[in-house]
């Protein structure tokens, strides 16, 4: 697996270094952090571009790695370049010929040959033969190139799902796998494995035609949305949200809607502008989490949730809608209310009740759960949260653990909600929601000790 930041790259040389690059020399400190911004900002599109023309995921993250060596290396004697991606591109490009010449131990020519011909490129003339590879001008880049690769009804379903969120989006195995709420080695072997069926079988690296988008379409959407799910709401580390990521779906789901205006791809993006409507009221200044009951709703983004509404309209308006489309007029109901208590769960609960009747999900019932304490009281959502977990689909869930807590603080059964936001702490690895978790732990717990009966 490749490493996940620069900062551990080990340099070695490189025939990249004859690459042209604009500027002069700089500090070489600062130098370090822009190679750092420009890996979280543009590794994934410089991957994309490399698989697309190696033809090869492990070289194609082998040439990745190496064109970030020699950019920690050069750019502080040479400077940034102008444009860093097509720079890195080119890098990673020649790398990766050097690679198969010492693999194969062929003469400079054939191997030069070999590696042309498996990009299916004649050999560029110029050094800007980069960017004109990575051009922005065209409606289908090498993002969703990619996502279209790792979604063929080739691979299994699951496997789909997990190739692309690891090379498209760069999420963590670790990520993914609490996405999908399996074990990390599970996660791991899918993976590997569907790298080598594309392999083995020659998958294409292209958007299919327009009569094969509908069959990879399902998995595409998914795919962005777990996206999404991971910038708005991150499953590590020291800070909430991700926006990059976040951003990134949105972006791909933009492009979507240009290649194919479903009515299911226009519910996906109404999705997501009306949660990131929500973003700057979800945390304090200093990255604290806050609840929807609590947030400023006047920082909400109008122009997003004005977008989002009518994009979610039009869908509905189609009658040929999907839980994407669902999970959008649940949104939208959201982002029409004054407040939590101004809010009609009635509608959203009969949303859920749709939903779930065309998309079973624990996840779904567990918002449902949510819909139900708010619109019947707390002990009919937390009836529904315990019949959720005693199934066990939800029992490495943190937030169906988090939401019984909160049900049963409600209740005023102090013990209880302790023991579950104990078991959410246990099974959450961000930040924010760790510490909001503890404050919360902490309330409960003050003279639980002491109670004899926690109703």
């Amino acid at each position: 697996m490749a490493s996940d930041s620069p900062a551990a790259l080990d340099p070695t040389p490189s025939t990249a270094e004859s690459s042209r690059t604009s500027g002069d020399g700089a500090d070489p400190g600062t130098i370090h952090d822009t190679v750092e911004e420009v890996y979280r900002t543009e590794s994934r599109r410089v991957l994309a571009t490399l698989i697309r023309l190696l033809g090869d995921f492990d070289l194609a993250e082998e040439a990745l790695h190496d064109a970030f060596e020699a950019a920690l290396r050069t750019w502080p004697r040479d400077g940034v370049p102008s444009n860093p991606r097509s720079w890195l591109i080119s890098a990673g490009r020649f790398r990766a010929i050097d690679r198969i010449r010492r693999r194969s131990k062929l003469d400079d020519s054939r191997a030069e040959a070999e590696i042309v011909h498996q990009m299916n490129l004649e050999t560029p003339d110029g050094d800007d033969w980069a960017e004109r590879l990575d051009d922005d001008s065209g409606l289908v880049d090498d993002r969703l190139r990619l996502i279209f690769t790792c979604c063929h009804p080739a691979l299994p379903p699951e496997a789909r799902i997990a190739l692309t969120l690891r090379e498209v989006c760069g999420l963590t195995t670790e990520e993914i796998a609490h996405a999908f709420l399996i074990r990390t080695p599970t996660l791991a072997q899918r993976i590997v494995r569907a790298k080598s069926k594309i392999r083995d079988a020659g998958i294409p690296y292209e958007v299919p035609a327009r009569a094969e988008l509908a069959e990879r379409l399902d998995t595409v959407l998914q795919v962005i949305y777990l996206v999404f799910n991971e910038g708005y709401f991150a499953s590590g580390g020291d800070t909430l949200t991700r926006p990059d990521v976040s951003d990134e779906a949105i972006r791909l789901g933009r492009l979507l809607v240009e290649l194919l205006p479903e009515p299911e791809v226009e519910g996906l993006l109404a999705l997501m502008l009306l949660h990131e409507a929500r973003r700057a009221a979800r945390t304090t200044p200093d990255g604290d989490l806050v609840l929807l009951e609590d947030q400023d709703r006047s920082r909400w983004d109008a122009s997003l949730i004005e977008e989002g509404r009518a994009r979610v309209e039009r869908a509905l308006s189609s009658r040929r809608f999907g839980p994407f489309t669902l999970q959008a007029a649940i949104a939208a109901v959201h982002a029409e209310a004054p407040s939590v208590e101004g809010t009609d769960w009635v509608q959203i609960t009969a949303l859920y009740d749709l939903l779930l009747r065309i998309e079973p999900s624990p996840v779904v019932a567990l918002n449902r759960a949510v819909a139900v304490a708010m619109r019947d009281g707390a002990e009919a959502g937390l009836e529904a949260v315990d019949a959720l977990l005693e199934g066990g689909e939800l029992a490495e869930y943190h937030l169906a653990h988090a939401t019984r807590a909160d049900l049963c603080r409600r209740l005023g059964r102090k013990r209880e909600a302790a023991g579950s936001y104990s078991r959410a702490l246990e099974l959450t690895g961000e930040a924010s929601q760790r510490a909001f978790l503890e404050r919360r732990l902490a309330e409960v717990s003050g003279d639980s000790t002491h109670a004899t009966n926690d109703e």
